[in-house]
């Protein structure tokens, strides 16, 4: 029974951390957006990025994914947090497709 109200503690006491870590993703409608790389995954092909209008979006990278700056095609590693992007997306059901990545900074 000891065991079993000290694993309890240690989960209450978890929880807020735990809490802080997850940041949820938003899903809005296909269109174009403008907003800031908030994090960058290489390893997934992967970034978040916040709107202007206080969305935070989780786009994979695909082989149709284009990245540009300045109308160049440009690699994944040319992304970093704090960017400003504008985004073309595609909803697919409860998930975004990134059509278009554009760097404009």
């Amino acid at each position: 029974m000891k065991n079993y109200k000290a694993i309890l503690a240690l989960l209450f006491m978890l929880m807020p951390f735990m809490y802080a870590c997850q940041q949820g993703t938003d899903v809005v409608e296909s269109g174009t957006y403008q907003g800031t790389v908030d994090e960058v995954e290489a390893a997934k092909t992967e970034i978040y990025v916040k709107t202007d209008d206080n969305k935070r979006l989780e786009l994979y990278f695909n082989e149709n994914t284009t990245l540009t700056r300045n109308g160049e095609t440009v690699q994944f590693d040319q992304l970093q947090k704090g960017q400003k992007v504008e985004v073309e997306v595609n909803k697919v059901g409860q998930r975004l497709e990134p059509v278009a990545v554009r760097i404009l900074e």
